[in-house]
């Protein structure tokens, strides 16, 4: 984007809608009209340019922003600054000897230092005082078009001090724009950069001082206008989205209280919200179970487990010699029939063939409880 911060601004010209239509075919994105005060501040800090500009012939695609334009004089003029760049989008000041400059770069609360550079300076530029403007976020100002539509006097002192000027800053810090009052002294926005090259600022910083400086400007000066003391700022973020009536009964409902409890512990009471269940225990109480308790539980239920496997293992050979097969129907073998000769006979006791098998066959206990 390409900026041309200074266009003069009169309500008696009829020449700005053709200026700002020209400068829009150049090429320029944002336009500044420039309203000049010199001598004593009036006592009615009113912006002197209206706010929906009475022009019907403006680029909608070209944003015009306000400019005031203090020529310092007088060092009291420092009281009513701050109350005179609320009603400007940007705020300059015009020094007019080496007292107001250095007055401009030390304690002058402004955006712009522009300097008419088409006339003889009494004084030297100095890098100190500039460096200090740069540093506190001014910027300083070269205007190319009285230059080029003045006469020859005028088009030296301007090459000269814009040389001079460029040399002291060390090319940072500086703003390029035209103050043309007529639309045939614009020039596109590479003219400008190609003849601030010839003057000694290169092409990079040409480009910058087109561009990237001028909307630092634009930016710091809004900050300053509607940010907290220049740092934090205030952006309208639109308005809330109305709440749906099933999110405000809901937020209703957890803020009173039900029996004396709330929302949650009366949901879990309900039921709405269930406690997991240990393997292996019931839980019979209403009540919700707390840790302690749910711990307690799934102890009792592993030593339960834990008791179990071993009863089991115990009555493994009980189980298995009441497994012996003593179906009806089923056919015996031959160790059975001679089993039962022999206790026919009187040669095994009855009671070691109470499981159908005999008694060298049981097992070491089983034996012993059988004798």
């Amino acid at each position: 984007m390409f900026y041309d911060l200074n266009v003069p601004w009169s309500a008696n010209d009829t020449q700005i809608p053709r200026t700002l239509t020209f400068l829009h075919e150049l090429g320029y994105n944002v336009v500044a009209l420039n309203h000049t005060i010199s001598g004593k501040l009036p006592s009615d800090l009113k912006c002197a340019i209206p706010g929906p500009l009475p022009y019907k012939d403006i680029p909608p695609g070209l944003k015009v922003l306000r400019r005031c334009t203090l020529v310092l004089t007088e060092s009291y003029q420092n009281a009513r600054l701050a109350e005179l760049s609320r009603n400007y989008d940007v705020l300059a000041v015009r020094p007019i000897d080496e007292r107001t400059l250095q007055l401009a770069c030390s304690s002058l609360d402004c955006d712009i230092i522009s300097l008419d550079l088409t006339q003889r300076l009494p004084y030297w530029f100095k890098f100190k005082p500039l460096s200090e403007a740069i540093k506190s976020g001014k910027r300083f100002e070269i205007s190319y078009a009285q230059g080029v539509m003045g006469d020859s006097g005028m088009r030296r002192s301007l090459i000269s001090n814009a040389t001079q000027l460029i040399r002291a800053s060390r090319g940072r810090g500086l703003i390029i724009s035209s103050e043309a009052k007529a639309a045939v002294a614009c020039r596109g926005p590479w003219d400008a950069i190609n003849l601030a090259a010839v003057w000694g600022l290169g092409q990079e910083r040409g480009y910058e001082a087109m561009s990237k400086e001028c909307r630092s400007v634009v930016v710091a000066a809004q900050l300053k206008r509607t940010g907290y003391r220049g740092v934090i700022d205030v952006v309208y973020g639109g308005e809330k989205p109305p709440a749906s009536e099933k999110e405000e009964h809901g937020k209703g409902k957890g803020k009173q209280p039900v029996n004396g409890q709330k929302r949650k512990a009366a949901a879990l009471e309900a039921g709405e919200n269930s406690t997991p269940a240990v393997a292996g225990v019931e839980n019979t109480s209403q009540q919700p179970l707390s840790k302690q308790q749910m711990k307690r539980q799934a102890k009792e239920a592993k030593l339960n487990a834990t008791s179990g496997q071993q009863s089991g293992r115990m009555s493994d050979s009980q189980h298995t010699l009441e497994s012996v097969s003593r179906e009806e129907g089923k056919p015996k073998s031959a160790a059975m029939i001679e089993l039962e000769r022999q206790v026919a006979a009187g040669e095994v006791d009855r009671r070691a063939t109470s499981h159908g098998i005999g008694v060298f066959d049981l097992p070491p206990e089983m034996r012993r409880a059988s004798e």
